[in-house]
């Protein structure tokens, strides 16, 4: 594999051929109303793109920036617009590492009107370690390519060298998986084509200014992507200050945000929900959906939890989603010997679609004290459930959550404030409701999908435009 710095300097351009699509050659989507868009909503737009986009994962794996990256190529694809998807066949994020993580075949296959090429993993034994020693060379593209959480795929790098087509636009995301990101720049060098990143960065605990978390996520190797893209879409406001602070230029950055889809999250029956978990009257159910680790919050809603039962708190906590090695360490440290734990948490693990609607129908309460997220979609989620949230006030949250308007907010990392927060909806019936039916009105003005993907199509072709006037 050749890293040399030559493969990411300026490409020629190859703009004179037209080779549509993939390896079929159809640049056609499925129709907008078959992918869930009016007419309306594409109209006046450009002539279709070829857009290439990389990304760690994708559906069926579970995440945020794998599932807005599925809906943005569905988007784009019933506009006209040719998608081509690199990725990777990790399922699940142990399959980055490990072969022991679930991953999907490799290979091409049409999905919603994109083509998605899956490329096979790398993994080999002490590789993390390796791959730190290695990162430590002082070269940007190659630190880039070393980081010790990355999703390694050398067919990939070599494919984004030599593309069998040829594109107009790149797109990549998410940090801090920049090996997927690095091959987008590489592919947009190699045609002279406009390079735009969505990091959905993290910027952590604001009041820590060696929050380990921003630290991570600001680091050389990712200011250099930042500084390589052409476009960034910011999900927050302080999303966008992080970036103005680490020097990108304000016309470069684009405040986006995300919407909801009412229709996949909500409709679920309260009824069978509560009675599956062996909710009593009276008890308050909290409930939480996440990958759950000691980033999202899981083990520290868990202590919190745990202080509402010493307070004598009617309170059953519904854990939801994948769980990750920080928090099986935890529960096995929590539950000890005997393997088992209060009845009051239930782990459902990873939810089907009809399993997410009962999940927020269920609920009370949603809490998502994450460390480590740019904007945090399940908030949205809830609301659209009239499910009152309560958070960490850190990163993209708490641009997200109104503390006292629709949610709570604690002190990231305060367990006291964390449970005091859950405390005073737990007690006050009139309060969830007044705070869970303001995020729900906040939903048709705020978070409709259909403002937040015409504004990145709109995007594309302006700079397409610039680029072909070169």
């Amino acid at each position: 594999m050749d890293f040399r710095p030559h493969l990411i300097v300026q490409g020629e351009g190859l703009r004179s051929k037209r080779r549509l699509g993939g390896s079929d050659g159809n640049c056609r989507g499925d129709s907008a109303a078959s992918a869930g868009y009016t007419e309306s909503s594409l109209e006046g737009v450009a002539l279709p793109i070829r857009a290439a986009h990389f990304i760690q994962r994708y559906p069926p794996a579970l995440g945020g920036s794998e599932a807005y990256f599925a809906r943005l190529g569905r988007y784009l694809a019933a506009g006209g617009d040719c998608v081509n998807v690199f990725t990777t066949v990790a399922l699940s994020l142990e399959a980055f590492w490990s072969r022991k993580g679930r991953c999907h075949p490799a290979g091409d296959s049409r999905e919603d009107g994109v083509l998605v090429r899956r490329y096979r993993l790398c993994r080999w034994p002490a590789r993390r370690y390796q791959l730190k020693a290695l990162s430590l060379f002082p070269h940007r593209l190659w630190q880039c390519l070393t980081q010790p959480c990355n999703p390694i795929s050398f067919q990939m790098w070599r494919e984004a060298g030599r593309p069998e087509q040829e594109f107009d636009l790149v797109h990549a995301s998410a940090f801090p998986y920049a090996w997927p990101i690095a091959c987008g720049l590489r592919l947009a060098r190699r045609f002279g084509v406009p390079f735009v990143l969505t990091p959905f960065l993290h910027t952590g605990d604001p009041g820590n200014l060696r929050d380990p978390t921003r630290r991570s996520y600001t680091s050389a190797p990712f200011r250099f992507l930042l500084r390589a893209a052409d476009r960034i879409f910011a999900q927050t406001e302080s999303e966008r200050a992080a970036l103005w602070q680490l020097g990108i230029a304000p016309e470069k950055i684009v405040l986006q945000g995300l919407g909801v889809d009412a229709g996949e999250c909500t409709g679920g029956n309260r009824a069978r929900a509560r009675a599956r978990w062996n909710v009593r009257e009276g008890e308050v159910v909290i409930g939480h959906l996440a990958n759950q680790s000691k980033e999202k919050g899981t083990i520290d809603l868990v202590h919190a939890v745990q202080t509402l039962w010493q307070s004598g708190l009617p309170v059953r906590l519904v854990l939801a989603g994948p769980e990750m090695p920080s928090f099986c360490r935890f529960w096995r440290t929590l539950t000890g010997a005997s393997g088992s734990m209060d009845a009051r948490i239930l782990r459902l693990g990873v939810l089907d679609d009809q399993g997410k609607r009962d999940f927020f129908a269920g609920l009370d309460v949603f809490a998502l004290p994450s460390r480590s997220d740019s904007f945090g979609l399940v908030l949205l989620e809830s609301w659209a459930n009239g499910v009152p949230n309560v958070a960490y006030r850190a990163g993209g949250i708490a641009d997200v959550v109104r503390h006292g308007q629709d949610g709570v907010l604690a002190r990231c990392g305060n367990i006291d404030e964390l449970a005091a927060a859950l405390a005073s909806l737990v007690r006050d019936g009139d309060l969830r409701r007044r705070l869970g039916h303001a995020g729900l009105e906040r939903i048709p003005r705020e978070f409709r999908w259909e403002d937040k993907l015409r504004l990145v199509r709109n995007v594309y072709h302006e700079l397409v435009e610039k680029s072909k006037d070169r």
